[in-house]
């Protein structure tokens, strides 16, 4: 059974730092790329950031660059998203993903909240 469990979200004041984790199981996690969306109340979903298979490429939505970091362990089947200087803006449900030809999977999303 595949499953991309998504955990770390939560209220965070504007400036502060949040690390987003999603553990994966039921499928080879070291061939899928691992990506993070969000989607904010009233707004498309948007790619975050995603990361190759071993982890020698990564690629960040303008919002995000220098700001977010995505990683991965392929021998823990994890992912995560490590997110600084969050603003108000940043609110959003997200979810992880890992997708490869002709497949993907998705997490239940974890709501990140930036508010003073």
């Amino acid at each position: 059974q595949v499953q991309l469990v998504e955990s770390g979200g939560g209220l965070v004041q504007p400036g502060g730092s949040l690390r987003l984790s999603c553990a994966a199981s039921g499928f080879t996690f070291s061939n899928y790329v691992m990506k993070w969306y969000r989607q904010a109340p009233g707004k498309e979903r948007e790619l975050v950031a995603r990361i190759s298979e071993t982890t020698r490429y990564t690629n960040y939505a303008d919002s995000v660059k220098g700001r977010f970091t995505i990683s991965r362990d392929n021998a823990r089947k994890m992912a995560y998203l490590q997110m600084n200087s969050l603003k108000p803006e940043d609110t959003a449900v997200y979810y992880c993903s890992g997708e490869n030809f002709g497949a993907a999977y998705w997490g239940q999303g974890t709501q990140v909240t930036v508010s003073s």
